[in-house]
């Protein structure tokens, strides 16, 4: 505990500053045995940032003429309705490899997350430069599997498709602990498969091309081989410890 003391007159008082706050105190007790505190609102930018980028541009491009990358071979490809439980199923995916991977150390946390709002990045500037559209099918079915097709179509516009950021954050999800020794190898196989499931899934349900997995898969790997090989992650870093400075105060805990 810092002590601060005033003279007045011939009175000495002194007061306790605490090196934590009450919302770190409580974090510790909750969500901290889950998420690390360095790692708390850097994880939750992620999604954020995502958002902002996705959504964001969505609107802003909205007027701007858009390019339909469709491919002989993306016309060959059936409509599947039941690959919609895959392609909603991945938020629940990511959620959990997300928090896997903030536990694996501040640096390596950071390292990650430098990659991934570097992605997002990438992502804004293909929206911008190169935005892209597709021809839905129509759904008329009342079926569970087309029913979850329709509210896909509802809620998203056939926008920002290039790339793909679906299967670009479940890559992201499967190299983010690829070789961890911390991660159980039948794990590691399983976010493999699931983030292949993942690339079918936007096949399946026409919500992307062939050549958008691609370039999701593409980008994944490249920013994350430049959050681990450069030391950009510092900045990242500094601006969430100022952050958890004033929220979890002065002395919190980075473990």
């Amino acid at each position: 505990m810092g002590k601060i003391y005033a003279i007045i007159g011939t009175e000495v008082r002194w007061s306790m500053k605490p090196d934590k706050t009450k919302f770190c105190l409580w974090y510790e007790k909750t969500v901290g045995k889950i998420i690390p505190k360095y790692g708390f609102f850097s994880v939750i930018f992620c999604f954020v940032f995502n958002s902002l980028i996705y959504t964001g541009l969505q609107i802003l491009m909205k007027k701007a003429k858009h390019f339909d990358l469709t491919m002989p071979l993306d016309e060959v490809i059936p409509f599947e309705p039941m690959w919609a439980f895959v392609y909603l199923g991945c938020f629940f995916f990511w959620a959990v490899n997300y928090v896997l991977i903030t536990r694996q150390g501040k640096e390596e946390w950071f390292c990650f997350a430098t990659g991934d709002y570097l992605s997002r990045i990438i992502c804004g500037i293909f929206f911008i430069l190169l935005p892209t559209t597709n021809i839905r099918p129509e759904v008329t079915g009342n079926s569970f599997p087309e029913l979850l097709i329709q509210f896909v179509y509802w809620v998203d516009a056939p926008t920002n498709l290039f790339s793909s950021i679906h299967c670009l954050v479940s890559w992201l999800c499967f190299v983010g602990i690829r070789g961890r020794s911390s991660v159980p190898k039948w794990y590691q196989v399983f976010s493999a498969l699931f983030a292949i499931a993942v690339f079918a899934s936007t096949l399946f349900t026409k919500q992307h091309f062939i050549v958008d997995v691609i370039a999701g898969v593409a980008i994944a790997e490249i920013c994350y081989f430049i959050g681990q090989h450069t030391k950009y992650y510092h900045g990242i870093e500094e601006i969430f410890d100022r952050v958890n400075r004033k929220v979890f105060g002065e002395k919190w805990n980075e473990e």
